[in-house]
């Protein structure tokens, strides 16, 4: 049966495992172990020589099991089924999406380099940009999702370390408000800046819409980042992250994963074969459910603007729309939406809420809402907050699974409150 011509979701129960292997046990064992045997002293000598790059593989040999920090078979499994959705070579998967982010920014820069990446960002990689790297003398140099190419440049080129430029990290949709970023616009700026001595990595955290819904190495960028604690893991019950690429950049990844020890354990591995299982139909009631929330949240009197994609037709730009058109295949199940007033009233919109849960994270099959400006995002400068539209009114919303009536009938009951 040829497996390239299937969707991925079709293969979620099924690919890389074989059952003949595992006592013909329908679902994959969970290998909780932390070493393997060899069977001979010169398998193990073999297995090191690939795991530490000593030599090269041999014709249609592969890396056999060593120690649970170097490969486990339940995170081999799952980081081949997470390659299907994004068409990415190889995969490595963490113990955290922070982990995942970290490690690839660590791999691709060393201190005097520059970075450039998209405002605003989930709050924890702000943080990381702005006090680790900093203190690792890396420059960070941001742009807004309204730049302009040319002006990006121009911010570039006034570091005067565009030779140093190693990197471009960015989120799109952006953490909280939905602004977009233009993968290709980035992937441009990466080949002007990249020479025969030095390539920039572009690498873009697809958080906001996981798998499914974009896809971001197909426009252009070199490594895909997920924090899969939201809509890869989508129960709110394990912590986890992945990094999607090519094999030779993988291989980087991989190695600094190594010795950093921050992959995912077998148990972790487990929880997220058994999600995938359902990634695409939890993802798509999740979009349906979105729809209907931010259609009543528009009409509300004490809203004053929602945040949500499938509103780009109507009221965004022609770059938005644009941008909209090329690479993404839904609206997703994030919105944020500015209340009637400042803090005083989205905080009672937020303690009034019964079925939807007052919580940080998003992804999961039930819904959440939180405040950025004082929450995710409480980190980031109020200057910096005041131009990325993160304001004192700002809700964030992740919708889950729950049937949309009863979400709009909770959010109804939370405004009348204020």
């Amino acid at each position: 049966m040829d497996y390239s011509k299937m969707q991925p979701e079709s293969l979620m129960m099924s690919y890389g495992y074989k059952p003949s292997l595992s006592e013909g046990a329908i679902k994959c064992p969970i290998f909780q172990t932390s070493t393997f045997v060899f069977n001979t002293a010169m398998e193990g000598k073999r297995f090191f020589e690939l795991a530490y790059g000593l030599r090269e593989k041999d014709v249609g040999e592969e890396l056999g099991l060593i120690y649970s920090r170097l490969n486990n078979p339940d995170l081999e499994i799952l980081e081949n089924r997470l390659c299907l959705w994004d068409g990415a070579e190889d995969c490595a998967v963490f113990e955290s999406g922070m982990s995942a982010i970290s490690t690839a920014l660590m791999e691709f820069m060393v201190p005097g380099d520059l970075l450039l990446y998209s405002r605003p960002v989930y709050g924890g990689t702000d943080h990381f940009i702005n006090h680790f790297l900093k203190k690792m003398q890396i420059e960070a140099v941001g742009f807004h999702a309204t730049d302009s190419k040319e002006q990006i440049i121009a911010r570039i080129d006034a570091t005067g370390k565009g030779n140093r430029l190693s990197m471009i990290h960015i989120e799109t949709p952006a953490n909280p408000t939905n602004a977009l970023i233009d993968i290709e616009m980035c992937a441009e700026i990466k080949h002007h800046y990249t020479t025969a001595e030095k390539q920039v990595i572009l690498s873009v955290d697809n958080t906001y819409m996981g798998p499914i819904w974009q896809h971001p190495l197909k426009h252009g960028a070199d490594l895909v980042l997920y924090s899969a604690t939201k809509y890869i893991g989508g129960h709110s019950d394990v912590i986890a992250g992945a990094c999607l690429g090519s094999k030779e950049l993988m291989a980087r990844v991989k190695g600094l994963r190594t010795f950093l020890g921050n992959m995912a354990g077998p148990w972790t591995g487990w929880l997220l074969m058994r999600s995938l299982e359902t990634l695409k139909v939890r993802m798509d009631q999740q979009a349906t459910n979105a729809k209907f929330v931010a259609e009543y949240l528009r009409s509300h009197p004490k809203v004053e603007k929602v945040y949500y994609l499938g509103f780009i037709n109507e009221v965004g730009t022609e770059r938005e729309k644009d941008i909209f058109k090329r690479q993404y295949t839904s609206s997703g199940a994030m919105i944020a939406f500015d209340v009637v007033g400042g803090e005083a009233e989205a905080f009672k919109f937020l303690d009034s809420l019964k079925l939807i849960k007052l919580a940080v994270s998003l992804g999961g099959t039930e819904s959440l809402a939180e405040h950025p400006q004082t929450m995710t995002h409480a980190d980031v400068p109020q200057e910096d907050k005041r131009v990325m539209h993160i304001s004192e009114k700002l809700v964030r919303v992740s919708v889950g699974v729950e049937h949309y009536t009863d979400l709009i009938t909770d959010i109804e009951q939370a405004l009348a409150q204020i």
